[in-house]
């Protein structure tokens, strides 16, 4: 099911649900001129090939108190340094996406804190006390203007 080709049908329930994931079948049928259970087989098609994986919730992470995000580039003193250091970031609650990337560094994360102090704690008191760690470079964001999923 790895190899599914998405049509132009599945391409519209895509974005209908990425519009309203609680979107019912037969309000998509409709809408589509399918029928509900044809909705159905698609969703579940997709679903088994990995394309859609489960519904989720988006939070507002400002409304929670989380006033400051940022980027930071890590360097590792060893490539073989990059499972291990992984597994230490993952446990850091304030570190909320990591990418092993090409280029200046060998991880860049993102990190979401309540405020510029807390993300002082966080780079001195869990960050940078990761023994692979070389060093670390923070570029904080002013804004998010664009935050989208890719389109089907």
């Amino acid at each position: 099911m790895n190899n599914y080709q998405i049509d132009n049908l599945d391409k519209s329930i895509l974005n209908a649900l990425m519009e309203n994931a609680r979107a019912p079948y037969a309000e998509l049928a409709k809408r589509f001129n399918v029928s509900a259970g044809t909705i159905h087989v698609r969703v579940e098609k997709m679903k088994q090939a990995g394309i859609m994986q489960g519904t989720r919730v988006t939070i507002d992470a400002k409304k929670l108190g989380y006033d400051v995000c940022c980027f930071i580039g890590v360097n590792l003193k060893h490539a073989r340094d990059y499972p291990d250091t992984i597994e230490q970031l993952e446990k850091f609650e304030e570190v909320v996406e990591a990418y092993y990337t090409t280029g200046n560094y060998s991880i860049f994360i993102k990190v979401m804190t309540r405020s510029i102090e807390h993300l002082q704690d966080v780079l001195i008191n869990k960050i940078q006390t990761i023994e692979a760690i070389q060093s670390t470079e923070t570029l904080i964001s002013l804004q998010n203007p664009i935050a989208r999923e890719v389109t089907p």
